[in-house]
């Protein structure tokens, strides 16, 4: 305990106890709102502030203040009559019945997650804070990025919700097409508003997600860049090399940050995997075959010129290869299945050869095959099982079973905190390019996605 009002009664009537919990990071106006509503609910609040290592093993990303500065956040804010600290999962149950609790309040954007307290006390979500000035937000809190999403589908969906593990980021806005689709996607994920135009978006948020249609990407990166704005893009960011490499010129140019928005690069998992395959432990790479396929049978990724496995998909296996090869490949060959009826190709394999290492991409919509990633050494091979994209565990694997070592790591929700993470990382730290995805690899990735595209030789 840190700091403590103690109070068991007024008078004769009994105290209402209020708990709610969090990191409070960057103490801003929507943390001061949240505690105002949670202590409205009863005569005294208990705030839980999360630690470092509970922070970690639940997935928050990005936590920039020390434990003691965020119980001062807290404590200064004057709403707390007392402070605990958050400390294990299940530590909630316990603390509701230690300090005899009557509410445990806590944002909506956990609605459902902890209705199991409800054996103890009464549960109750507060909705969003609406109305909360972005400009206020920014002012109070130097460092907390707003963002908007540019696009109302599914991944958009994921990402706002992976967004609040992420420390010191705030989405607030939404742009769709369809005005009607983003007020709903608004209201449903409880943005502060949805814009009717781009323009108006990037008007108002220092960051924007793409998260549109394959084809739309570049011209919705190059008008946030020319407004100044950073930009986190879904892959593939474009389909041809030319337009990849010209939106970083225009970042680099304009001084904002331009991210390809690839989870996979960002994860703990692969980052260990990729650092000990470079290492030498298992020799020189000779060998990187990885493979990504799932079973679709209708939607935008089979329509259109530019549907298919190789724009849906390929990005992830040719991550594993620039990553693991580097960027200069010799020849490019590519096979792909497109039965008869069918507008795109639904099964594709891609070869590639470099100086003194060869690799296979294999991406698949309409094929399923097992998603593991082999990579080949002159000592040993790793080993990732599928699917190897979401890298929680791989081995090192060698001609003496004994000196295999097998390796373990979290990747938490669905991974987008992780590209966002290093997207807030970059921007606040003002470098234009991370070691995880540097440019030159995501404009490589774009011309091999290209080039398999265009010169695919074409089986029924």
């Amino acid at each position: 305990m840190v700091a403590t009002v103690a109070a068991c009664q007024i008078g004769v009537q009994l105290v209402v106890k209020v708990i709610t919990y969090g990191t409070f990071d960057l103490f801003h106006e929507g943390h001061r709102r949240l505690l105002e509503r949670a202590k409205a609910l009863g005569d005294y609040l208990i705030v839980g502030v999360t630690t470092e290592n509970y922070d970690d093993s639940r997935g928050k990303l990005n936590v920039a203040q020390s434990l003691m500065e965020r119980i001062r956040n807290v404590v200064d804010s004057g709403l707390a009559d007392e402070v605990i600290i958050e400390e294990y999962e299940g530590q909630k149950v316990q603390d509701i019945q230690k300090h005899s609790v009557d509410i445990f309040a806590i944002g909506s954007d956990w609605l459902g997650k902890f209705d199991y307290l409800g054996d103890y006390c009464k549960v109750v979500y507060l909705e969003r804070t609406k109305g909360v000035s972005s400009t206020q937000l920014r002012n109070e809190s130097a460092g907390v990025l707003r963002v908007g999403v540019a696009g109302a589908g599914r991944i958009a969906s994921r990402f706002v919700a992976e967004a609040r593990f992420v420390s010191g980021v705030s989405v607030e806005a939404v742009y769709s097409r369809s005005y009607d689709k983003a007020k709903d996607f608004a209201a449903r994920l409880e943005l502060e508003w949805a814009n009717e135009t781009y323009e108006d978006l990037l008007k108002h948020v220092d960051a924007v997600y793409i998260a549109t249609p394959h084809a739309t990407h570049y011209d919705f990166a190059r008008r946030a860049i020319e407004a100044g704005v950073h930009v986190l893009c879904e892959k593939p960011m474009t389909l041809t090399s030319a337009e990849t490499a010209e939106l970083f010129e225009r970042a680099q140019a304009a001084g904002v940050v331009l991210l390809e928005a690839v989870k996979t690069a960002f994860s703990p998992g692969f980052q260990r995997m990729v650092a000990v395959a470079r290492s030498g432990s298992i020799g020189r790479v000779r060998s990187v075959d990885a493979t990504f396929t799932k079973l679709v049978t209708a939607g935008r990724e089979l329509t259109g010129a530019d549907g298919g496995s190789i724009s849906e998909l390929a990005t992830y296996p040719l991550l594993a290869v620039v990553k693991l090869l580097g960027t200069n490949y010799t020849e490019l060959r590519t096979v792909s299945l497109r039965p008869e009826g069918s507008e795109t190709e639904v099964f594709s394999r891609i070869d590639l050869v470099f100086p003194h290492a060869v690799a296979s991409a294999r991406t698949g919509l309409g094929v399923k095959a097992e998603g593991e990633l082999v990579v080949a050494g002159t000592r040993g091979y790793i080993y990732v099982p599928a699917p190897w994209w979401l890298t929680e565990y791989f081995e090192a694997r060698f001609e003496d079973s004994r000196q295999n070592k097998k390796y373990y790591y979290k990747f938490d929700g669905d991974g987008l905190r992780y590209e966002l993470a290093e997207f807030a990382w970059m921007i606040r730290a003002r470098t234009t390019e991370s070691f995880k995805l540097r440019a030159a690899e995501s404009i490589a990735m774009a011309d091999m996605i290209e080039k398999a595209r265009a010169s695919a030789t074409i089986i029924r």
